[in-house]
């Protein structure tokens, strides 16, 4: 690992759209936290061509925080986009998406990160049905049903063992990463499928962990159609499976 392209240890990658509200919380919970923690660090927001004041609150913050980056997307693409942009941008030797609304508390980070710095795995997701999980705010009904509903399809063509491929808390190392997203296509929600899948593939060692969440009662999640652009950007990666679309990873990812 260069110290050029692996400045700081961790790198924390906030997607975020329209997040003007949601946004300044969730970076002040997190730079409270890293700021106890030994390892350097850095968080990048990867603001996805919002129309609302989202960039003016993190250019706001960065003024108290110096381990905050800004990295702009224009026009809106897509969370998958955003992260994909973000986690290329990051320097960091460990890589860690993180949504917006602060429902993964930090401090559940060590028990995230605790299989990569183990070295037992390249990949950690963060879990809400792995053993361990609990949760402050529960989710309504619907948005459980959803939930497991799209793992339950997930699981039996994408990745088959995994109980949780949509929560918004995973770790990278660099090198998984790198490899992970340079080749990378889906801009939707599905991507954490594409990355698990790609993942599977390329044989890297993925860790399942059960975390503390607590449920954001304003997501912008539509159980309905939500739903259906999962299922249908999960049919697109299959067949770009199939078809070999995607470049072979890297060695050594």
């Amino acid at each position: 690992m260069s110290a050029v392209s692996h400045s700081v240890e961790l790198s924390i990658v906030v997607p975020a759209y329209n997040e003007e509200h949601r946004l300044a919380p969730t970076l002040a919970r997190l730079s409270a936290h890293l700021a106890t923690q030994s390892l350097s660090w850095e968080i990048v927001v990867v603001d996805d061509g919002s129309r609302d004041a989202t960039c003016a609150v993190v250019e706001a913050a960065m003024a108290r925080m110096p381990g905050l980056r800004l990295v702009r997307q224009s026009p809106n693409r897509g969370k998958g986009a955003a992260v994909r942009l973000g986690m290329r941008a990051a320097r960091g030797r460990i890589r860690v998406m993180c949504d917006a609304d602060g429902s993964m508390p930090p401090d559940e980070l060590p028990r995230l990160l605790a299989p990569i710095l183990a070295g037992t795995a390249a990949i950690a997701i963060g879990s809400r049905y792995a053993a361990g999980a609990r949760s402050a705010v529960p989710q309504p009904w619907y948005r459980v049903a959803w939930s497991r509903l799209a793992n339950r399809v997930i699981q039996r063509s994408l990745v088959p063992g995994v109980r949780d491929t949509q929560c918004g808390f995973k770790a990278f190392t660099a090198a998984a990463a790198d490899a992970l997203f340079g080749v990378a296509r889906i801009d939707g929600w599905a991507f954490d499928l594409e990355i698990l899948a790609l993942a599977r593939r390329a044989g890297l060692a993925i860790a399942e962990v059960g975390v503390a969440w607590s449920d954001d009662r304003r997501s912008r999640v539509n159980p309905v159609k939500d739903l259906w652009k999962v299922v249908r950007e999960a049919l697109t990666i299959r067949r770009n499976l199939r078809r070999g679309v995607y470049r072979v990873l890297p060695a050594g990812a």
